[in-house]
């Protein structure tokens, strides 16, 4: 694994220099490391595993040096409760479906495909790019990482908070409790008389105010 000269922001990201990756394996192979590149790997921090249109280009680049490559998406957001998730991707060319042609290689297992997510099907899954099935391992020490994540530390509960911040945290979830029950309401007028795909496409990309109002209301509850 090594670093590619990239920058971004919470919502897109600089494409890759080719340049630099052929020069930076011809380095590797000079100090000792033959090992090919096969991929490439990044985070969709809460949006789900898909790929962007700069990540299609990215990949595309990493296939016209390796036709295997393959871009592996991970959402740590969302990778709770001991289970990753976590896609693998690769290109599909368009001249084999011109030709009527299978675009999925032989690593590619159809059979035994997870069920893809409204949000990949939306931004170009098996029309743009395909999955590909993968496996990984966890030890016991890293479950039990996954299984803690977000949780409060037994000593929080000894803390002491002063009245003045405590009643302001009150008071500013209270807040945001009554904006989120306001567009919650909003929200089931928009929905009636829809159908259950057509609520799922309105809302992609979208916060979810029942989601965190719950959230909100655990909150003050645990206060």
């Amino acid at each position: 694994v090594f670093a590619m000269p990239q920058s971004g922001t919470s919502v897109s990201v600089e494409s890759v220099d080719p340049v630099f990756q052929t020069e930076m394996v011809d380095m590797l192979k000079q100090t000792g490391r033959p090992e090919m590149v096969v991929g490439w790997y990044h985070s969709h921090p809460g949006f789900g595993c898909w790929l962007s249109s700069t990540d299609i280009n990215t990949q595309s680049s990493f296939e016209a040096l390796n036709p295997r490559a393959v871009a592996l998406v991970v959402d740590p957001i969302q990778s709770v409760k001991g289970k990753v998730v976590i896609d693998c991707f690769r290109l599909i060319n368009p001249q084999l479906m011109m030709l009527g042609q299978e675009p999925r290689q032989t690593t590619s297992n159809i059979g035994h495909l997870q069920k893809p997510s409204i949000q990949a099907l939306i931004h170009g899954l098996n029309r743009h790019y395909y999955s590909i099935v993968i496996d990984y391992r966890k030890n016991e020490l890293e479950e039990q990482m996954l299984q803690n994540l977000h949780k409060r530390n037994w000593t929080t509960g000894l803390k002491v908070t002063k009245f003045e911040d405590f009643s302001a945290s009150t008071q500013d979830i209270l807040d945001q409790m009554l904006k989120l029950t306001s567009t919650y309401n909003e929200r089931v007028k928009q929905e009636e008389g829809k159908t259950l795909e057509e609520i799922e496409v309105d809302n992609v990309g979208k916060v979810d105010p029942k989601r965190h109002l719950e959230a909100k209301v655990t909150d003050l509850m645990s206060e």
